[in-house]
């Protein structure tokens, strides 16, 4: 089975404008783990005391899930995460020649040996080290490795590959991960960022060559564009890779409106696995279809993920809808009735840009 670390707490909150509160972030960790998280990321303890004391209060829930803090590759911040009780932290600390120009003046021995005197400490107090690779997508893949040999030597459980700004491709993603994959050193996570609109496939495509885990976020919330979708990785895990996950799957719906209501954004309608239209079947041959099998124009069941399948009477309706809700309001209507309905239908729609209601379906029809 996939990984699935959620960062939503911790990448997912620092998307501009956004900042949980205490009780939003233990309802969210607890819809997380009924949801199928394995792993949640939880907060940066070097923040400050209130995130600290946020931190224990999770860390209390005992949620059954395996809960890490995010540290940069520092042994300052380190002491925060275990003045915490934190079992679990990622040492972030950058990869590329870009950032490590930015951040350690082009000097990879002295972060090489930064990294490894955090990762021994961590590791001697007994914790789950994950390396967060910054900047992997624009690093030297042996430069990669490198950094993995070094995890591996010192007892790192972990290295999380970051597209940190976005700029994979799919058929990227797999051959870099493959390459590394080779080197059989560490287990890989795929933390991708969707600036392009790629996050799910870059992570996706990490999983395919190899990677054993990958973050997400709920909504996709994060910096930018965000990150991969929790509730579309994890839809898609279990209905196009055959991933065995017990989970509420009904609950995603609560939880992606509470994180919502929590960053205060609203959901487009057409999101993807929870889109408030995304079971709605408008088109007359979709509507047919769909009343014929259920399966025909969906690849999976509304119920599924807590929604409410819908036939609107709209501009591309057909005979077959309007039969329908006339049919549950107790109306048989022969077919050359249907046929002459149908154009006011469309007329009305169009002229007030707003779906018929079932009750105005049939006052039309009264009229008519």
């Amino acid at each position: 089975m996939v990984i699935i670390n959620d960062t939503t707490l911790r990448d997912g909150e620092q998307a501009p404008y956004v900042a949980f509160n205490t009780k939003e972030k233990v309802e969210i960790a607890t819809l997380l783990s009924q949801c199928g998280a394995n792993e949640l990321e939880i907060g940066i303890p070097a923040m400050g005391e209130k995130e600290r004391e946020d931190i224990k209060t999770l860390l209390s829930l005992n949620l059954g899930v395996r809960m890490m803090t995010w540290n940069r590759a520092l042994e300052s911040d380190l002491v925060h995460s275990l003045a915490c009780g934190a079992e679990a932290v990622d040492l972030s600390i950058p990869v590329s020649d870009l950032l490590i120009e930015a951040k350690f003046h082009g000097n990879k021995t002295k972060m090489l040996q930064q990294l490894e005197k955090v990762i021994t400490i961590a590791k001697n107090e007994g914790l789950y080290v994950c390396i967060g690779g910054e900047d992997a997508s624009r690093a030297d893949t042996a430069f990669l490795k490198e950094v993995m040999e070094i995890g591996e030597a010192t007892g790192a459980d972990r290295f999380r590959y970051c597209d940190t700004v976005g700029i994979l491709r799919p058929i990227q993603t797999y051959e870099v991960i493959k390459e590394l994959k080779k080197s059989s050193l560490l287990p890989i996570e795929m933390h991708t960022h969707n600036d392009f609109g790629m996050a799910n496939a870059n992570a996706l495509a990490g999983i395919e060559a190899g990677a054993t885990s990958l973050n997400t976020t709920v909504v996709g919330l994060g910096e930018r564009a965000g990150n991969a979708s929790f509730e579309q990785v994890v839809m898609a895990l279990i209905h196009l890779y055959g991933d065995k996950r017990t989970f509420s799957s009904q609950k995603i719906k609560t939880l992606v409106e509470r994180v919502c209501q929590a960053a205060r954004i609203e959901l487009p309608v057409n999101a993807p696995i929870v889109g408030e239209r995304i079971f709605a079947h408008e088109s007359g041959i979709h509507v047919d279809g769909m009343m014929k099998n259920k399966s025909s124009y969906e690849p999976f069941e509304a119920e599924e993920v807590g929604s409410i399948r819908a036939f609107p009477i709209g501009k591309h309706s057909g005979t077959g809808t309007i039969a329908y809700h006339l049919g549950r309001l107790g109306i048989s209507v022969d077919k050359k009735s249907l046929t002459n309905l149908l154009p006011m239908v469309r007329d009305m729609v169009t002229l007030r840009k707003k779906v018929l209601t079932p009750f105005e379906l049939q006052k039309l029809y009264q009229e008519s």
